[in-house]
């Protein structure tokens, strides 16, 4: 099928309440465009470079989202546009992402990346750290960031009790921070060959990349 027709299919298959956010990375120009025709504004990235060329290429109406890990030095080249950062890690990102968009006078929101995979490779916080920055005093500080939810990726398996598992963890614990801090509302979980199991646990966007644009 062609990119347009699998986009379609998917959007048809996801729940009201979940947004779909189209991985395009190494994908050209040519293919995102054919996914923005049939109507996809959402796009998600991993390399700050790759997505900056991308912004300059392409409509302006698009919503780009860095997925991959974040690079503090490099946050000062997407922060004049970038819509939503899923993977921040750390306090000190979360202070350089404030400090730039404060240059741009914007305001960017963000998401926290829970560890919730058993792999080492994975990046990402500890639910007690990620309580600890929520609550943290230097927060209020920050007024050029918004925390709107959290970040997760299962362990790369076949094992489906296993990615059900990681995902109903950080779901329970999305609820129990969603209900102590109004401004919590997204919960990022799902790629390609999971986000089904995950919108069953509480996913309200998925990152999907090669059901879009096949495999890379």
């Amino acid at each position: 099928m062609s990119i347009s027709e699998n986009l379609i299919k998917i959007k048809k298959s996801l729940p009201s309440h979940v947004t779909l956010v189209a991985v395009s990375k190494t994908k050209p120009a040519s293919d995102i465009l054919e996914a923005y025709d049939a109507g996809q504004r959402i796009f998600g990235e991993n390399k700050i470079q790759e997505m900056v060329e991308k912004y300059n290429n392409l409509p302006q109406d698009i919503e780009w989202h860095m997925i991959g890990h974040l690079q503090r030095n490099k946050v000062k080249y997407m922060a004049h546009f970038v819509s939503l950062v899923h993977g921040v890690d750390s306090l000190k990102t979360l202070k350089e992402i404030n400090k730039q968009a404060k240059k741009h006078d914007r305001v960017i929101n963000c998401l926290l990346q829970a560890k919730i995979a058993e792999e080492d490779t994975k990046f990402g916080l500890s639910f007690t750290e990620i309580e600890s920055i929520l609550t943290s005093e230097n927060l209020n500080e920050l007024s050029n960031i918004n925390i709107v939810g959290l970040m997760g990726m299962a362990t790369f398996t076949s094992d489906t009790t296993q990615v059900q598992e990681e995902f109903s963890k950080i779901n329970t614990f999305f609820e129990k921070i969603k209900s102590q801090n109004k401004g919590i509302t997204t919960l990022s979980i799902g790629m390609s060959g999971d986000y089904k199991i995950a919108i069953e646990n509480g996913s309200t966007m998925v990152r999907v990349g090669s059901a879009i644009f096949g495999s890379r």
